[in-house]
């Protein structure tokens, strides 16, 4: 992945993480997989999908702005 931290293909039930992943702090790692696996129950980013990000882990706003202000990786992707 180039462009993203992960994604949910819910028709699937398949999860894909970014291997950069790695490279980051546990709650970072902890955020994507709560985030990408909440999108089994609720497909979009509405109110519903929000309310669960609350309920499971309450602290995922600053955690996504602390992991969306880091790069994806260290490499240059255009090269």
């Amino acid at each position: 992945m180039k462009t993203k931290w992960g994604s949910c293909t819910p028709a699937s039930r398949r999860v894909w993480l970014n291997s950069e992943l790695a490279k980051k702090p546990v709650e970072c790692v902890e955020y994507i997989v709560v985030h990408e696996l909440l999108h089994l129950a609720e497909p979009n980013h509405g109110e519903r999908f929000v309310a669960l990000m609350n309920r499971h882990l309450p602290r995922w706003a600053a955690t996504q702005k602390r992991l969306n202000a880091a790069p994806l990786g260290h490499e240059d992707w255009d090269a």
